[in-house]
């Protein structure tokens, strides 16, 4: 145990800590370690699935851009624009602010099974959004949040920790406001991961019901479309477990670092 503690101090960095700390960091990095690794492997098999079904041509022999505009048209959503994308950040994906509908550059001119579903799912967003959905109107207000929470956090704590060494020479009340803020991101990151999810399975199903409605695919194709919608809520519900741990694991290491400057104080 005296080895496993000492083991955990020296690798973050740490002076003396609680037992107790330091055993639940541990267990929350292997945690962290175990969903990461099978997050990549849902990431592999949501890409082998997509490549193979954007090979498949669909039954109506559209491309997701005349699928999206289709669907956006017949909804009165003309002002939403179909656009191009080939970025990272902005995969296929639905923008409240920028009023587009992002298809990605392997997706958008392909007449395929992928094209179909990432098309009808994306533009569902925006019917979403045009309905006053509850869960939409959540997401949209947190947005923001999600892309530059998350990053506040290490400047906020530096900016913290330079605070206390300049006016108070130790570590002390600002390094833990500002940490305590940086955290509250990691929690608003949290929410917003399930806001993600319940919204997406919401578009996933009008779009299932938008296909049949408007026949724009058969059983078979709808099958699977259904296949790669759950690789996705996979994929969401992966980002949130991880977004939780670490928010765990922050929160731990807070503990930890007031634990080692009680300790350096009393010695």
């Amino acid at each position: 145990m005296e080895q496993l503690v000492s083991f955990i101090e020296e690798a973050l960095g740490l002076g003396d800590i609680n037992d107790g700390i330091a055993i639940a960091l541990f267990i929350v990095i292997i945690l962290i370690g175990i969903v990461s690794i099978f997050a990549f492997g849902v990431e592999i098999a949501l890409a082998i699935k997509y490549v193979r079904f954007n090979r498949v041509q669909n039954s109506r022999g559209q491309n997701g851009e005349e699928i999206a505009r289709d669907l956006l048209d017949k909804e009165g959503l003309n002002h939403i624009r179909v656009s191009v994308t080939g970025s990272f950040l902005f995969g296929n994906s639905y923008s409240h602010y920028f009023k587009k509908v992002r298809l990605r550059r392997w997706t958008v001119k392909k007449r395929s099974i992928s094209s179909l579903a990432m098309a009808a799912q994306k533009s569902s967003l925006a019917v979403l959004d045009k309905e006053g959905d509850k869960d939409m109107k959540t997401r949209i207000a947190l947005t923001p949040l999600i892309y530059f929470g998350p990053l506040a956090f290490v400047p906020l704590v530096v900016i913290g920790i330079g605070l206390d060494i300049v006016l108070f020479h130790t570590i002390g009340v600002f390094s833990i406001i500002l940490t305590a803020l940086g955290l509250l991101f990691y929690l608003v990151s949290f929410i917003m991961s399930i806001m993600v999810l319940k919204t997406e399975k919401k578009a996933q199903e009008k779009a299932i019901e938008v296909m049949r409605r408007d026949n724009l695919a058969n059983e078979e194709e709808i099958g699977m479309c259904k296949e790669l919608f759950r690789l996705y809520n996979i994929e969401y519900i992966n980002d949130m477990v991880i977004a939780l741990l670490e928010l765990i694991y922050r929160v731990l290491l807070l503990f930890a670092n007031m634990s080692s400057s009680s300790s350096s104080s009393r010695d």
